[in-house]
Protein backbone atom coordinates (compact mmCIF):
# COMPACT_ATOMS: atom_id res chain seq x y z
CA UNK A 1 0.00 0.00 0.00
CA UNK A 2 1.17 3.28 -1.05
CA UNK A 3 0.10 6.94 0.73
CA UNK A 4 -1.09 9.24 -1.65
CA UNK A 5 2.84 11.43 -1.93
CA UNK A 6 4.40 7.98 -3.09
CA UNK A 7 1.84 7.06 -5.67
CA UNK A 8 2.33 10.70 -7.09
CA UNK A 9 5.95 10.55 -7.64
CA UNK A 10 5.94 7.00 -9.02
CA UNK A 11 3.31 8.21 -11.51
CA UNK A 12 5.27 11.10 -12.54
CA UNK A 13 8.54 9.25 -12.66
CA UNK A 14 6.57 7.04 -14.69
CA UNK A 15 5.43 9.31 -16.72
CA UNK A 16 8.34 11.18 -17.16
CA UNK A 17 10.63 7.97 -18.27
CA UNK A 18 8.13 7.71 -21.03
CA UNK A 19 8.26 10.49 -22.37
CA UNK A 20 11.89 10.73 -22.11
CA UNK A 21 13.26 7.46 -22.41
CA UNK A 22 15.73 8.45 -19.29
CA UNK A 23 16.14 7.90 -15.58
CA UNK A 24 14.61 10.35 -13.53
CA UNK A 25 16.09 12.04 -10.40
CA UNK A 26 14.65 13.38 -7.76
CA UNK A 27 15.09 16.94 -8.95
CA UNK A 28 13.03 16.18 -12.22
CA UNK A 29 10.81 14.64 -9.63
CA UNK A 30 9.91 17.75 -7.38
CA UNK A 31 9.37 20.04 -10.29
CA UNK A 32 7.08 17.72 -12.30
CA UNK A 33 4.95 16.55 -9.56
CA UNK A 34 3.57 19.84 -8.26
CA UNK A 35 4.49 18.49 -4.49
CA UNK A 36 5.65 20.71 -2.33
CA UNK A 37 8.90 18.87 -1.25
CA UNK A 38 12.59 18.88 -0.71
CA UNK A 39 14.72 16.92 -2.87
CA UNK A 40 16.07 14.67 0.42
CA UNK A 41 12.34 13.78 0.83
CA UNK A 42 11.91 12.96 -2.61
CA UNK A 43 14.80 10.92 -2.34
CA UNK A 44 13.52 9.20 0.57
CA UNK A 45 10.34 8.37 -1.25
CA UNK A 46 12.56 7.17 -3.76
CA UNK A 47 14.39 4.78 -2.01
CA UNK A 48 11.21 3.14 -0.79
CA UNK A 49 9.60 2.45 -3.77
CA UNK A 50 12.91 1.04 -4.67
CA UNK A 51 12.83 -1.16 -2.05
CA UNK A 52 9.27 -2.68 -2.80
CA UNK A 53 10.71 -2.97 -6.17
CA UNK A 54 8.15 -0.46 -7.88
CA UNK A 55 11.81 1.50 -9.37
CA UNK A 56 15.23 0.49 -9.89
CA UNK A 57 18.57 2.31 -10.42
CA UNK A 58 19.87 1.62 -13.56
CA UNK A 59 24.56 1.25 -13.23
CA UNK A 60 25.57 4.00 -11.32
CA UNK A 61 23.00 6.24 -12.37
CA UNK A 62 21.45 8.61 -10.32
CA UNK A 63 17.90 8.92 -11.57
CA UNK A 64 15.23 5.59 -11.36
CA UNK A 65 13.47 3.37 -14.18
CA UNK A 66 10.42 1.93 -13.45
CA UNK A 67 10.51 -2.11 -13.44
CA UNK A 68 7.68 -3.79 -14.58
CA UNK A 69 6.26 -4.42 -11.10
CA UNK A 70 6.35 -0.47 -11.04
CA UNK A 71 4.12 -0.25 -14.65
CA UNK A 72 1.70 -2.57 -12.95
CA UNK A 73 0.68 -0.73 -10.69
CA UNK A 74 0.68 2.48 -12.95
CA UNK A 75 -1.26 0.75 -15.56
CA UNK A 76 -4.10 -0.81 -13.14
CA UNK A 77 -4.71 1.94 -10.73
CA UNK A 78 -2.73 5.16 -11.99
CA UNK A 79 -3.31 5.88 -15.61
CA UNK A 80 -5.41 8.41 -16.80
CA UNK A 81 -6.27 7.41 -20.44
CA UNK A 82 -6.94 9.74 -22.90
CA UNK A 83 -9.86 9.62 -25.59
CA UNK A 84 -8.75 8.88 -29.06
CA UNK A 85 -8.53 12.46 -30.94
CA UNK A 86 -11.19 12.85 -34.02
CA UNK A 87 -8.16 12.67 -36.56
CA UNK A 88 -7.14 8.82 -35.63
CA UNK A 89 -10.56 8.05 -35.11
CA UNK A 90 -11.38 8.68 -38.71
CA UNK A 91 -8.56 7.24 -39.61
CA UNK A 92 -9.81 3.84 -37.94
CA UNK A 93 -12.91 3.90 -38.71
CA UNK A 94 -12.65 4.61 -42.69
CA UNK A 95 -10.04 1.52 -42.99
CA UNK A 96 -12.72 -0.74 -41.19
CA UNK A 97 -15.96 -0.13 -42.54
CA UNK A 98 -17.85 -2.93 -44.00
CA UNK A 99 -15.89 -5.20 -46.56
CA UNK A 100 -14.11 -9.19 -47.00
CA UNK A 101 -13.27 -10.02 -43.76
CA UNK A 102 -9.79 -10.77 -44.75
CA UNK A 103 -9.06 -7.62 -46.21
CA UNK A 104 -10.45 -6.25 -42.54
CA UNK A 105 -8.39 -8.07 -40.73
CA UNK A 106 -5.78 -6.68 -42.88
CA UNK A 107 -6.43 -3.21 -42.43
CA UNK A 108 -6.83 -3.61 -38.54
CA UNK A 109 -3.07 -4.80 -38.43
CA UNK A 110 -2.15 -1.97 -40.28
CA UNK A 111 -3.88 0.52 -38.51
CA UNK A 112 -2.44 -0.94 -35.30
CA UNK A 113 0.74 -0.44 -36.25
CA UNK A 114 0.47 2.48 -38.20
CA UNK A 115 -1.49 4.52 -35.45
CA UNK A 116 1.39 3.66 -32.64
CA UNK A 117 4.17 2.72 -34.07
CA UNK A 118 5.03 -1.01 -33.05
CA UNK A 119 3.32 -3.95 -34.02
CA UNK A 120 -0.15 -4.62 -34.94
CA UNK A 121 -0.91 -8.22 -34.63
CA UNK A 122 -4.68 -9.53 -35.44
CA UNK A 123 -6.05 -13.04 -34.46
CA UNK A 124 -7.82 -14.63 -37.67
CA UNK A 125 -10.36 -16.66 -36.79
CA UNK A 126 -11.08 -19.89 -37.98
CA UNK A 127 -14.98 -19.25 -38.17
CA UNK A 128 -15.02 -16.55 -40.61
CA UNK A 129 -15.11 -18.11 -43.63
CA UNK A 130 -17.16 -16.58 -46.28
CA UNK A 131 -20.37 -18.10 -47.28
CA UNK A 132 -21.54 -19.59 -50.27
CA UNK A 133 -23.65 -18.24 -52.86
CA UNK A 134 -23.50 -20.69 -55.91
CA UNK A 135 -21.59 -24.27 -56.37
CA UNK A 136 -20.66 -25.46 -59.66
CA UNK A 137 -19.31 -28.73 -61.31
CA UNK A 138 -18.02 -28.83 -64.77
CA UNK A 139 -16.29 -31.81 -66.95
CA UNK A 140 -12.81 -31.20 -67.70
CA UNK A 141 -12.05 -34.95 -68.96
CA UNK A 142 -12.63 -38.18 -68.00
CA UNK A 143 -11.68 -37.88 -64.44
CA UNK A 144 -10.94 -34.50 -64.25
CA UNK A 145 -14.10 -32.30 -62.25
CA UNK A 146 -13.35 -28.25 -61.95
CA UNK A 147 -15.27 -27.18 -58.48
CA UNK A 148 -16.20 -23.55 -59.03
CA UNK A 149 -16.96 -21.61 -55.74
CA UNK A 150 -18.38 -18.23 -55.46
CA UNK A 151 -19.30 -16.60 -52.47
CA UNK A 152 -21.60 -14.00 -51.15
CA UNK A 153 -18.59 -11.36 -51.65
CA UNK A 154 -18.08 -12.43 -55.26
CA UNK A 155 -14.56 -14.05 -54.42
CA UNK A 156 -14.62 -16.98 -57.16
CA UNK A 157 -12.49 -19.98 -56.11
CA UNK A 158 -11.41 -22.59 -58.51
CA UNK A 159 -10.23 -26.46 -57.35
CA UNK A 160 -9.28 -29.20 -59.70
CA UNK A 161 -10.92 -32.72 -58.29
CA UNK A 162 -9.33 -36.55 -59.65
CA UNK A 163 -12.14 -38.97 -59.32
CA UNK A 164 -12.29 -42.60 -59.35
CA UNK A 165 -14.62 -42.40 -62.51
CA UNK A 166 -15.80 -40.80 -64.80
CA UNK A 167 -19.11 -38.98 -64.12
CA UNK A 168 -21.90 -38.18 -66.64
CA UNK A 169 -23.02 -34.58 -67.24
CA UNK A 170 -26.37 -35.42 -65.37
CA UNK A 171 -24.76 -36.80 -62.67
CA UNK A 172 -22.79 -33.41 -62.29
CA UNK A 173 -25.78 -31.04 -62.71
CA UNK A 174 -27.32 -33.53 -59.92
CA UNK A 175 -24.18 -32.96 -57.28
CA UNK A 176 -24.51 -29.42 -58.28
CA UNK A 177 -28.23 -28.64 -57.64
CA UNK A 178 -28.26 -30.86 -54.36
CA UNK A 179 -25.47 -28.57 -53.23
CA UNK A 180 -26.94 -25.03 -54.66
CA UNK A 181 -30.34 -26.48 -53.37
CA UNK A 182 -29.18 -27.29 -49.03
CA UNK A 183 -26.11 -25.31 -48.83
CA UNK A 184 -26.22 -21.89 -50.50
CA UNK A 185 -25.92 -19.24 -48.14
CA UNK A 186 -24.06 -21.05 -45.57
CA UNK A 187 -19.91 -21.32 -44.80
CA UNK A 188 -18.04 -25.11 -45.11
CA UNK A 189 -17.94 -25.11 -41.24
CA UNK A 190 -22.01 -25.07 -41.53
CA UNK A 191 -21.82 -27.76 -44.43
CA UNK A 192 -19.23 -29.54 -42.76
CA UNK A 193 -21.71 -29.67 -39.43
CA UNK A 194 -24.49 -31.06 -41.42
CA UNK A 195 -23.54 -32.99 -44.88
CA UNK A 196 -21.61 -36.37 -43.36
CA UNK A 197 -25.61 -37.27 -42.62
CA UNK A 198 -27.04 -36.24 -45.17
CA UNK A 199 -24.82 -37.65 -47.64
CA UNK A 200 -25.39 -40.93 -46.97
CA UNK A 201 -28.80 -40.10 -48.90
CA UNK A 202 -27.57 -39.46 -52.20
CA UNK A 203 -26.52 -42.60 -54.66
CA UNK A 204 -23.40 -44.57 -53.46
CA UNK A 205 -21.35 -43.16 -56.57
CA UNK A 206 -21.89 -39.48 -55.75
CA UNK A 207 -20.93 -39.62 -52.22
CA UNK A 208 -17.22 -39.74 -53.44
CA UNK A 209 -17.57 -36.87 -55.23
CA UNK A 210 -19.60 -35.02 -53.12
CA UNK A 211 -16.69 -35.82 -50.06
CA UNK A 212 -14.00 -34.52 -52.40
CA UNK A 213 -15.71 -31.09 -53.43
CA UNK A 214 -16.33 -30.56 -49.74
CA UNK A 215 -12.81 -31.19 -48.74
CA UNK A 216 -11.23 -29.19 -51.65
CA UNK A 217 -14.12 -26.56 -51.32
CA UNK A 218 -13.04 -25.90 -47.42
CA UNK A 219 -9.34 -25.98 -48.09
CA UNK A 220 -10.39 -22.96 -50.46
CA UNK A 221 -12.46 -20.96 -48.18
CA UNK A 222 -10.27 -21.36 -45.44
CA UNK A 223 -7.19 -19.65 -47.46
CA UNK A 224 -3.87 -19.81 -45.86
CA UNK A 225 -3.71 -21.64 -42.52
CA UNK A 226 -1.87 -18.31 -40.78
CA UNK A 227 -3.96 -17.76 -37.54
CA UNK A 228 -2.83 -14.10 -37.45
CA UNK A 229 -2.19 -11.16 -39.01
CA UNK A 230 0.99 -8.86 -37.82
CA UNK A 231 2.40 -5.75 -39.05
CA UNK A 232 4.91 -3.07 -38.52
CA UNK A 233 7.59 -5.35 -37.24
CA UNK A 234 10.04 -3.50 -38.21
CA UNK A 235 8.65 -0.31 -36.29
CA UNK A 236 10.46 -2.09 -33.41
CA UNK A 237 13.87 -1.50 -34.64
CA UNK A 238 13.86 1.91 -34.62
CA UNK A 239 12.67 1.59 -30.31
CA UNK A 240 15.88 2.42 -28.79
CA UNK A 241 15.65 -0.47 -26.10
CA UNK A 242 15.59 -2.88 -29.01
CA UNK A 243 18.00 -1.78 -31.29
CA UNK A 244 21.06 -1.66 -28.88
CA UNK A 245 20.43 -5.38 -28.50
CA UNK A 246 20.48 -7.69 -31.89
CA UNK A 247 20.10 -10.99 -29.45
CA UNK A 248 16.81 -9.61 -28.07
CA UNK A 249 15.67 -8.38 -31.56
CA UNK A 250 16.55 -12.03 -33.53
CA UNK A 251 14.87 -13.22 -30.33
CA UNK A 252 11.44 -11.11 -30.89
CA UNK A 253 11.46 -11.93 -34.77
CA UNK A 254 11.76 -15.38 -33.99
CA UNK A 255 8.53 -15.78 -32.00
CA UNK A 256 6.65 -14.05 -34.87
CA UNK A 257 8.27 -16.72 -37.14
CA UNK A 258 7.04 -19.39 -34.67
CA UNK A 259 3.29 -18.26 -34.16
CA UNK A 260 2.52 -21.13 -32.13
CA UNK A 261 3.51 -19.53 -28.49
CA UNK A 262 2.00 -16.19 -29.51
CA UNK A 263 -1.28 -17.59 -30.48
CA UNK A 264 -1.67 -19.13 -27.08
CA UNK A 265 -0.72 -15.25 -25.84
CA UNK A 266 -3.61 -14.39 -28.29
CA UNK A 267 -5.94 -17.56 -27.16
CA UNK A 268 -5.83 -16.20 -23.50
CA UNK A 269 -6.31 -12.85 -24.35
CA UNK A 270 -9.88 -13.43 -25.93
CA UNK A 271 -11.22 -14.62 -22.20
CA UNK A 272 -10.49 -10.63 -21.03
CA UNK A 273 -13.34 -8.28 -20.56
CA UNK A 274 -11.87 -5.58 -22.44
CA UNK A 275 -8.09 -4.36 -22.45
CA UNK A 276 -5.69 -6.39 -21.20
CA UNK A 277 -2.20 -5.60 -20.58
CA UNK A 278 0.51 -7.97 -20.47
CA UNK A 279 3.75 -6.79 -19.22
CA UNK A 280 7.51 -8.05 -19.48
CA UNK A 281 7.73 -11.28 -17.74
CA UNK A 282 3.57 -11.68 -17.47
CA UNK A 283 3.04 -12.90 -20.73
CA UNK A 284 5.04 -16.20 -20.23
CA UNK A 285 7.15 -15.47 -23.30
CA UNK A 286 10.97 -15.22 -22.51
CA UNK A 287 11.32 -13.05 -26.09
CA UNK A 288 8.71 -10.50 -24.38
CA UNK A 289 10.05 -9.89 -21.08
CA UNK A 290 10.93 -6.45 -22.09
CA UNK A 291 7.84 -6.17 -24.01
CA UNK A 292 4.42 -5.03 -23.32
CA UNK A 293 1.51 -6.27 -25.48
CA UNK A 294 -1.84 -4.89 -25.14
CA UNK A 295 -4.99 -6.83 -26.41
CA UNK A 296 -8.74 -6.64 -26.79
CA UNK A 297 -11.27 -8.92 -28.12
CA UNK A 298 -13.77 -8.36 -30.86
CA UNK A 299 -17.05 -10.52 -31.64
CA UNK A 300 -19.03 -11.32 -34.44
CA UNK A 301 -22.86 -11.46 -33.61
CA UNK A 302 -22.05 -11.07 -29.82
CA UNK A 303 -19.59 -14.04 -29.68
CA UNK A 304 -16.08 -13.76 -29.47
CA UNK A 305 -13.95 -14.79 -31.98
CA UNK A 306 -10.58 -13.29 -31.85
CA UNK A 307 -8.73 -10.62 -30.40
CA UNK A 308 -6.56 -7.49 -31.77
CA UNK A 309 -3.01 -6.24 -30.06
CA UNK A 310 -0.17 -4.21 -29.93
CA UNK A 311 3.56 -5.28 -29.61
CA UNK A 312 6.13 -2.39 -28.18
CA UNK A 313 8.33 -2.18 -25.15
CA UNK A 314 7.52 -1.95 -21.79
CA UNK A 315 8.12 1.82 -22.25
CA UNK A 316 5.20 3.03 -24.16
CA UNK A 317 2.72 5.59 -24.13
CA UNK A 318 -0.28 3.30 -22.41
CA UNK A 319 -2.86 6.07 -22.30
CA UNK A 320 -2.32 6.11 -25.72
CA UNK A 321 -1.98 2.66 -27.23
CA UNK A 322 -4.71 1.65 -25.04
CA UNK A 323 -7.58 3.19 -26.63
CA UNK A 324 -6.34 2.80 -30.21
CA UNK A 325 -6.73 -1.22 -29.20
CA UNK A 326 -9.91 -0.70 -27.86
CA UNK A 327 -12.17 1.07 -30.35
CA UNK A 328 -9.97 -0.76 -33.18
CA UNK A 329 -11.13 -3.88 -31.74
CA UNK A 330 -15.08 -2.44 -31.52
CA UNK A 331 -14.74 -1.07 -34.62
CA UNK A 332 -13.72 -4.50 -36.18
CA UNK A 333 -16.56 -6.09 -34.43
CA UNK A 334 -19.22 -3.82 -35.92
CA UNK A 335 -17.84 -4.39 -39.27
CA UNK A 336 -17.60 -7.46 -39.22
CA UNK A 337 -21.05 -8.31 -37.37
CA UNK A 338 -22.68 -5.92 -40.50
CA UNK A 339 -20.34 -8.21 -43.10
CA UNK A 340 -21.71 -11.61 -42.03
CA UNK A 341 -25.32 -10.57 -41.99
CA UNK A 342 -25.60 -8.76 -45.14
Amino acid sequence: MLDERARMLLKTLIERYIAEGQPVGSRALSRYSGLDLSAATVRNVMADLEDIGLIASPHTSAGRVPTARGYRLFVDSLLTVKPLDREKLDAIEGQLLPMQPRQLISNASHLLSGLTHFAGIVMTPRRLTPRIRQIEFVSLSERRVLLILVTADGDVQNRLLFTSRAYTPSELVTATNYLNQHFVGHDFEHIHGQVREELQELRGDLQALMSAALAAGDEAMRGPTERYVISGERNLLEVEEFSSNMKRLRELFDLFEQRTALMQLLDLSQRADGVQIFIGGESGLAPLDECSVVTAPYEVDGQVVGSVGVIGPTRMAYERVIPIVDITAKLLSSALTYQANC
